[in-house]
């Protein structure tokens, strides 16, 4: 099916910093788990709305409360507005916030897109449409043979008008500056400063905190920051960071209901041993969600490029992020300002993997290592082992979870309501899946996942068959797909 051609105008750029005088100049450390993140890709975000009023409605009336709440917001977020900063070598990267040198890029466009194609149900969409919804952010890396320093900004917003339908913010950040816990505060706050406005209010609402926006409390080294970093500039430009291949991809997205998620979860519980019981592996949500696309995603690849010459002992392995505010690091407040992850990194032989069971020894793999990862302390031994082994995990059959339904993105309400539909663009440039909460099954999750046109199936009636309902595993026919 070819993809649907769409336009998008540029009708103004523009310069968002916080409010005058209200940020001093400010050197914002980079710590091991942020530098971990310069192999990452730039995180691209799209939330759609309903507005059905002509552009020039738009520009007049929200635009201008937009842009006033957007500077509130980071006058607490200000490392949003600053420049992520590359020193020569042996010099740490920073984020610096220089009053006058620091906003956010805000691009105001125009698309003639169909608006209902893009929002309404979960058919196949054209990725380079959805790309041309986010604003484009300059890539930087540390350099080991640069001896001039090199800054960029960390964030962009992109409002696109769809005439008398919607209209779209796309966000692009650099994971560096920080991670969906962060990114996903700044949204909220953001919607809540704008939604307070528009009642005549000035501050946030009680119902968010400030961020925490200081590095001291973080158990960290200088020596186990150079070494990431060393191993950053040792691989260069082509190391792991990437962009959306520049093939006719698709954007899908698979509802998975709750009724669906606990029959999952009743399958894999009924399995377990007596050994695994006294282990209190805890299975969850997640894990069966997780399990269930990557056993699937493993078989679309082998359906397509073919199996590993029959090798069962090969290993593919599932990148999972965890949050280590909550599982590890006890006393990282909720609302601290960077990155705070860890990366699980579950190993399961094709054998098993494949096999009539997969998905219920994947998720009792998966179970068992968020578990081990909530038994955690001290991230020390996480993090001198952490580049090495993404490095080499990375050059493997890998994975990778995007995104949280924990964030509750439809609950970003701008004082018009919530969210349409909520899409994570970037996913395309690694075999990665997007996590989201269902706008409309309460106790669903949304899985999103690029594939490419032309090797995804079709219906006779032009309908993308997801894979999922090839039927590939036996548990399978459990869920009725």
């Amino acid at each position: 099916m070819a993809a649907q051609p769409s336009t998008v105008k540029v009708i103004d750029q523009i310069q968002v910093a916080p409010p005058q005088g209200s940020v001093s100049t400010t050197i914002v450390p980079l710590t091991s788990f942020d530098v971990l993140w310069f192999h990452c890709c730039h995180v691209q975000r799209i939330f759609f709305y309903e507005f059905p009023h002509p552009t020039l409605h738009f520009t007049q009336t929200l635009l201008p409360h937009l842009k006033e709440s957007l500077s509130q917001t980071l006058r607490h977020f200000f490392p949003f507005a600053g420049n992520l900063t590359c020193p020569p070598p042996p010099h740490v990267p920073y984020i610096l916030f220089n009053e006058g040198d620091a906003a956010v890029k805000v691009v105001v466009t125009e698309s003639d897109a169909d608006f209902n194609h893009i929002v309404v149900g979960n058919h196949a969409r054209d990725v380079k449409t959805l790309q041309s919804l986010v604003p484009k952010l300059p890539s930087i890396r540390p350099s080991s043979s640069s001896n001039t320093t090199h800054a960029a900004p960390v964030l962009a917003v992109q409002f696109t008008v769809f005439a008398n339908s919607g209209f779209s913010v796309g966000v692009t950040s650099n994971h560096v500056a920080g991670d969906g816990r962060s990114i996903n505060h700044f949204m909220k706050s953001w919607a809540s400063i704008h939604k307070s406005q528009q009642k005549g209010q000035d501050l946030i609402t009680s119902s968010l905190s400030l961020p925490y926006c200081s590095k001291d409390i973080m158990e960290d080294s200088d020596v186990i920051t150079s070494n990431i970093l060393k191993g950053i500039r040792s691989i260069g430009d082509s190391g792991l960071s990437g962009d959306v291949p520049d093939h006719d991809h698709v954007l899908i997205t698979l509802v998975l209901k709750r009724a669906e998620i606990e029959k999952l979860k009743h399958c894999v519980k009924t399995t377990q041993s007596k050994h695994e019981l006294d282990q209190q592996i805890f299975i969850s949500s997640f894990a069966v969600t997780c399990a269930f696309t990557w056993v699937n995603l493993m078989k679309l690849h082998e359906q397509i490029n073919g199996s590993p010459d029959d090798d069962d002992d090969v290993v593919y392995h599932l990148l999972a992020p965890v949050d280590c505010r909550e599982r590890v690091l006890s006393e990282i407040p909720a609302t601290y300002f960077g990155n705070c992850l860890a990366s699980v990194v579950v190993p399961v032989k094709r054998r098993e993997l494949m096999g009539e069971s997969g998905i219920v020894f994947a998720a009792k793999a998966i179970g068992r290592k968020t578990n081990e990862a909530g038994k955690l302390r001290a991230m020390k031994g996480f993090l001198e082992n952490a580049f090495p082994n993404m490095k080499e995990v990375f050059n493997q059959a890998v994975v990778t979870v995007a995104s949280s339904p924990k964030f509750q993105v439809y609950n970003t309400d701008f004082g018009w309501g919530r969210p349409k539909k909520f899409d994570l663009v970037h996913i395309g440039a690694y075999n990665c899946f997007s996590l989201a909460e269902s706008r409309d099954d309460d106790g669903g999750l949304d899985i999103g996942i690029v594939v490419e046109r032309d090797k995804a199936y079709w219906s006779g009636a032009g309908q993308l068959v997801v894979f999922f309902a090839l039927n590939c595993d036996p548990m399978l026919q459990l869920l009725n797909f």
